[in-house]
């Protein structure tokens, strides 16, 4: 029998095998209260991933056996209701299908004329309705908002240059490009700075309020500073959930502002673009159906499996001209699989892309929209409750105004910096909760995001009793030393 293929000789013996594995992942989702949310990793287990290269083929249950011990109990844990680490989703049982349906289909949705094309173009329209764009824009689908924020950072540049720029370069044009983002912007923004070619120095770091929202007045000032020096404003980045605390800028503001100074408006949403699911929260993104381009993410709050970050932009032609690359292979035509044009491939860097849009159909459709708005509802206040019962505590004060699913709180005590570091070390490696921390002001503070479908007072409650117990634990130890 010819064995040239990697299918299998038995389909009847894969076939099992494969439900088996599907029933473990079931399994593993149904109970996932069962476990811990994470647990370190022992040197052992390690040791396993440290072998050659390797000549031979391994039976398929031997290997799913060593994925059930060895990797899948210490993954990070961010589909366990007690992970409120970071702003990660928690995927559902109906995305995981769908991912398995798309990797059966194999399919390269960078062009040709197929259906994947067509259901990516389906959430497109289904995104320009939710914020109220225009028909002609356009969206994809990328691998998060940071890859999303450094493409729409190109297309910016590209209409304010011109298409010319991707042959003559930044070099080509005497105009000093500036950029503005308040100081709470994520990561990714000056890194978008550092890869686009503008440079860091060029990014101008707006101050934030009390809320931690962008200073508008310093905005304008910074504005009009830099065109006195002659350099060239050209862009604004407004963010609608910031990595720390959760605020949301001014959206509207930002775009009154952008509009009358001539200045693109881009908004960072990440997570918090998908507020307009949520009818009690939508109009905390007010503004944002004014914008040049949306970055944001289906995984985190829209829950959809890892990774489906989208782009959308309201000027077609600006997008497509920023990406699009002639080239022999990728000839069109009226028909035949070069038919279909313009193809994803003209819209972003990527001409290998995989089928991120079924995942994130099968979510839309399954749940619709207003069971995924109600989740992003809940997580909300079951923090404004989280941050009630700080407040009620004398041991424990808040750090941050909570203004959507994220709490900044910490213990009180000597060395409060170094107490709840050790807190939170403590948490993550009892299994019980995972939260992470950040820096408020000059403070360090445990940082509770809200974000997975499945969390319920329960975990929150659960985490709160457990830093409480280990802060008392913690300063009682150091008073009798």
């Amino acid at each position: 029998m010819d064995n040239s293929s990697l299918d299998p000789l038995d389909w009847d013996e894969l076939r099992a095998q494969g439900h088996r594995m599907l029933d473990d992942m079931l399994d593993h989702l149904q109970h996932l209260r069962d476990r811990p949310v994470w647990q370190p990793t022992p040197d052992e287990v390690r040791q396993h991933w440290n072998s050659p290269l390797p000549l031979q083929g391994t039976p398929l249950p031997d290997l799913h056996a060593q994925f059930m011990s060895d990797v899948l109990p210490y993954a990070v844990g961010n589909a366990h209701p007690g992970f409120m680490g970071w702003v990660h989703g928690g995927g559902t049982p109906v995305g995981m299908l769908a991912e398995m349906l798309a990797a059966g289909l194999n399919a390269n949705v960078g062009g040709r004329d197929q259906m994947p094309v067509v259901v990516e173009r389906q959430i497109v329209q289904w995104m320009r309705e939710l914020y109220g764009f225009p028909e002609d824009s356009s969206g994809i689908f990328v691998t998060g908002t940071s890859q999303a924020n450094l493409m729409a950072l190109w297309v910016a540049r590209t209409a304010r240059l011109g298409p010319e720029v991707k042959q003559n370069g930044l070099s080509g044009h005497p105009q000093h490009l500036i950029v503005y983002a308040s100081k709470a912007v994520h990561g990714c923004i000056p890194q978008a700075m550092n890869l686009s070619g503008l440079g860091t120095r060029a990014l101008r770091l707006i101050p934030v309020n009390d809320r931690f929202e962008m200073d508008l007045e310093a905005l304008e000032q910074a504005v009009a500073d830099d065109r006195k020096k002659g350099f060239t404003p050209f862009l604004v980045i407004g963010t609608a959930g910031t990595v720390d605390v959760g605020a949301v800028d001014d959206l509207n503001q930002l775009a009154r502002f952008c509009a009358r100074e001539k200045l693109w408006f881009h908004v960072d949403g990440a997570f918090g673009a998908l507020l307009r699911l949520s009818p009690p929260l939508s109009t905390r993104v007010d503004g944002i159906e004014s914008a040049d381009s949306i970055a944001f993410d289906f995984h985190k709050w829209g829950q959809v499996p890892y990774d489906a970050g989208f782009l959308l932009v309201r000027h077609e032609a600006a997008h497509r001209e920023t990406f699009s690359s002639p080239a022999a292979y990728l000839q069109r035509a009226q028909h035949g699989t070069a038919g279909g044009s313009p193809w994803p491939c003209d819209y972003g860097p990527d001409l290998s892309r995989g089928f991120r849009a079924l995942k994130t159909w099968f979510t839309l459709k399954a749940y619709g929209t207003e069971r995924l708005g109600a989740v992003i509802t809940r997580t909300c206040q079951l923090a404004q409750t989280f941050a009630e019962r700080v407040r009620a505590v004398p041991a424990l004060e808040l750090l941050a105004p909570v203004s959507l699913n994220i709490v900044c709180f910490r213990h009180r005590g000597p060395q409060a910096d170094d107490l709840n570091a050790r807190i939170v070390v403590a948490l993550q490696e009892s299994g019980v909760a995972v939260p992470s921390t950040t820096i408020i002001g000059s403070a360090l503070a445990i940082r509770l995001a809200v974000v997975n479908h499945r969390t319920r007072q329960g975990d929150l409650d659960a985490l709160l009793h457990q830093v409480l117990h280990l802060g008392h634990q913690f300063t009682n130890k150091e008073d009798s030393h």
